[in-house]
């Protein structure tokens, strides 16, 4: 099995997009060929077939590459879930909630026959492997206990791609800085450079790149140009990124408030409210420009309790409490179905030791937290007002949700009810992550509160979820075609041996 590995000077230089388009581009020229990234960090999660829970970046690199997504993909999952302590998953499944430096000196050392198991199941199925790596391999406070590095590219013996963030600025040195912070046979498996995010004219930057050629004696193998994507983020440094498709409030016929969580998590279930048209999507923190919005989304938390005290302390509890009595409507998923209700328990002090918690009571229900995490994926139809649509999506919570009066908001597959709606129909909450992502119902949805605000609809004719994300991951691999040596690439791939460990 070929393997090739992204890493980068930086977190957020863009490996995760890279290793996108390199899955699709390499499943376009015939490899059977799959993602891998032994340890990820993310708040962003994805549902794989059998229930398994991985970092939504390798979910959405297996979709690239034409395939079903597996736990062996991410063996490690970690999400941060307080201070200096992350949710460890382990091959899909909940392992426990660990400090960082119990996780760094205790775990660890025991964790590599795990990631090696992975890596022989995906080798009896696939022959090329893109290999993700985590923050920077020169972090030298962490480097003896890094098992998404340096270390993965030694156990699979392959090539290394370096990719750098222009748009951070002292490209050149953050790529000279990490080449003399590596060891040497680590700078042995250096290959060749990325500079990603690219803004302007290249001619610019190229006296710069026949010196780092000339410096390290690597070869640069493409300056990628900055590409404005659909494609899932999994980090929630992206949530900065998205600020920049909000569209001009002034001319925007919808205003949808997003409430930006310190804990949230599965951000990307409000990206398909930033492609309808006409439609502005701001994320607020502080009633500082609370505005007056005809939407008011909560998005899913990691800790939901926590969440809904910050919510309170804000003074924004009270804030969409009263949007709403004026005519605001208010949608919740996951964690933000939760602050919904009337009260919140948690009993076996799951997420704190706050016993019980008022909710916004703007739904007649209640969620009691349980240990037992639910993740699947899950598909049903609306109840209500907007019966007839079938949706899919994924679940991944702790706690269960009783209603006390209120109206299921849709039914499973299996007969389950999930959610719940408040009796006019303005509020309602439901444990489906990417419910917007079911793009005819999300049509629906704003075109009834357009036609409440006296405006014309946007028109019924919606591209798939399928389809779009299809679109994306083919304009990607186009766009890294036009922008990367590929034959040099292939020369790497073709020629690589390995090299002496010390």
């Amino acid at each position: 099995m070929k393997s090739l590995m992204i890493q980068g000077t930086s977190s957020d230089a863009g490996k995760s997009l890279l290793v996108t388009g390199l899955c699709r581009i390499f499943r376009e020229d015939g490899y059977r060929v799959a993602p891998f990234k032994s340890q990820n960090m993310a708040l962003n999660s994805y549902i794989t077939q059998d229930g398994g829970e991985i970092g939504r970046a390798q979910g959405v690199q297996a979709e690239a590459c034409g395939i079903e997504a597996t736990v062996d993909m991410n063996p490690i999952l970690l999400k941060p879930k307080a201070h200096m302590i992350s949710e460890v998953i382990v091959h899909g499944r909940h392992f426990a909630d660990m400090e960082a430096f119990a996780y760094r000196n205790d775990f660890v050392p025991q964790v590599l026959p795990k990631i090696q198991a992975s890596i022989d199941r995906l080798s009896e199925s696939f022959n090329m492997l893109v290999v993700e790596g985590a923050g920077s391999p020169a972090e030298i406070n962490l480097k003896d206990r890094d098992i998404a590095n340096m270390r993965m590219a030694d156990l699979l013996d392959c090539p290394v791609l370096l990719a750098a963030d222009i748009e951070r600025g002292g490209v050149f040195a953050s790529i000279v800085g990490t080449l003399e912070l590596l060891e040497p046979h680590e700078r042995a498996r250096v290959q060749g450079f990325i500079i990603n995010k690219f803004r302007g004219n290249k001619e610019l930057l190229d006296s710069g790149l026949v010196w780092l050629e000339q410096r390290t004696g690597i070869p640069v193998l493409g300056v990628i140009p900055h590409f404005e994507h659909d494609i899932d983020p999994e980090d929630s440094l992206a949530l900065d990124a998205l600020k920049l498709k909000k569209r001009d409030q002034l001319t925007a016929d919808l205003d949808i408030a997003v409430i930006k969580l310190p804990r949230i998590s599965n951000f990307t279930d409000i990206s398909p409210l930033q492609e309808e048209p006409s439609t502005s999507v701001r994320y607020i923190s502080s009633l500082r420009g609370f505005g007056t919005p005809d939407l008011i989304v909560l998005p899913g938390s990691k800790n939901t309790v926590q969440d809904l005290i910050w919510l309170q302390e804000q003074g924004l509890a009270d804030a969409i409490r009263a949007a709403h009595a004026k005519g605001t409507r208010v949608a919740g998923i996951c964690g933000g179905f939760q602050m919904l209700g009337e009260q919140l328990h948690d009993p076996e002090s799951v997420e704190s030791t706050c016993a019980t918690l008022d909710g916004l009571g703007l739904l007649a229900a209640s969620t009691t937290f349980y240990a037992d995490k639910r993740t699947i994926r899950n598909r049903g139809q609306l109840l209500g007002p907007f019966a007839g649509h079938e949706v899919e999506g994924y679940e991944i919570h702790l706690g269960r949700t009783e209603r006390h009066g209120a109206e299921p908001f849709l039914q499973f597959a299996s007969g389950e009810q999930d959610g719940a709606r408040s009796a006019d129909g303005t509020v309602f909450g439901t444990y489906l992550h990417g419910l917007f992502q079911n793009r005819a119902f999300t049509r629906q949805f704003l075109n009834g509160i357009r036609a409440e605000k006296g405006l014309p609809p946007c028109g019924d004719e919606v591209t798939s979820e399928a389809e779009r994300r299809e679109q994306s991951y083919h304009k990607l691999a186009v766009h890294l075609r036009q922008h990367l040596d590929m034959d040099r690439l292939y020369q790497i791939l073709g020629s690589w041996n390995g090299v002496n460990r010390t």
